[in-house]
């Protein structure tokens, strides 16, 4: 009986966020190791799939560079990265986007599979990520694209007909040349440009630390003046260093909560949402503050 008890307080403690988020959009950046695990694989979908059958409207933008680098390796092409960011010659790009297809098109399946609609497409579908040549410090990195524009049209078609689009990130340019897309940055634009209410990272780390050599400094609500802060410290470096900078223009930007999580933990999506306590470090303005919520 305790354990039933426990149970209907957990729905109970569920409800508020339901309600709050009942029909509004939240996009899901899956990545990391949470793609590589089977059993994490199919939780996260399960998370993904709940989210939409309670009334949300899920979009998932993924990643794929460990299968890319893994496919390059066996056809003998080194992987080199400038900054975090794949050198993408032409023999890069065609491997790229038939890996980022395949992982897209299992990922609709595994949505499909739960009993919700969903339709895997890439920002070359119907000109949804209209990108320029991005440079490293004046470096040339081939064809690594940077957004300069978000079309939401065929996003917006997908989610108004119920289905849960799923998007991999290769955009065009102006001549209609295809280009790979940091996959952060993608689900940043898009999130932005449909107004989400909610944008979730899934990473390898717990979150966001003051000091990221003490595993107890943790940061739960981070306001975007704090996160500033944090940026000039000097503590943050790595690849948190622009996935924070990320999470601070889509705040500012409109996107009322981004969220760090660690998407080894089973079911992290859930947690984070329906939860008061929640996991990892949400990302916000100061008017987004929950009454349960103590910014660090």
């Amino acid at each position: 009986m305790d354990q039933i008890l426990l149970k209907a307080q957990t729905l109970i403690e569920a409800l508020p966020y339901i309600q709050k988020f009942n029909n509004k959009k939240v996009v899901v950046k899956y990545g990391g190791s949470a793609m590589l695990d089977e059993n994490l694989q199919s939780n996260v979908i399960k998370d993904v799939a709940l989210l939409k059958l309670v009334g949300m409207r899920p979009i998932i933008v993924h990643g794929g560079g460990k299968e890319i680098t893994k496919w390059l390796n066996l056809l003998g092409h080194e992987s080199r990265f400038v900054e975090g960011l794949r050198v993408t010659d032409e023999q890069t790009m065609e491997v790229a986007e038939m890996v980022l297809g395949k992982v897209n098109k299992n990922l609709v399946q595994r949505v499909e599979k739960l009993g919700v609609k969903a339709v895997g497409i890439s920002g070359k579908d119907g000109a949804t990520l209209k990108v320029e040549r991005r440079t490293v410090n004046g470096q040339d990195i081939g064809f690594v694209g940077n957004i300069k524009e978000v079309n939401v049209d065929l996003i917006n078609t997908l989610i108004e007909n119920d289905f849960v689009p799923v998007i991999a990130p290769i955009g065009l340019d102006d001549d209609y040349q295809n280009y790979n897309i940091n996959a952060d940055d993608a689900a940043c634009a898009v999130a932005t440009a449909i107004g989400a209410e909610k944008l979730v990272f899934l990473t390898d780390i717990e979150g966001v630390y003051a000091d990221p050599k003490d595993k107890d400094s943790l940061i739960s609500v981070l306001t975007l003046e704090k996160a500033d802060e944090l940026l000039d410290s000097g503590y943050i470096g790595g690849g948190m260093l622009p996935k924070l900078k990320n999470c601070i223009d889509a705040v500012r930007n409109g996107v009322s909560r981004v969220h760090i999580l660690d998407g080894r933990m089973e079911h992290c999506l859930l947690l984070e949402f329906f939860t008061n306590r929640g996991i990892g470090t949400a990302i916000i303005d100061k008017e987004s503050i929950f009454d349960n919520e103590k910014v660090n």
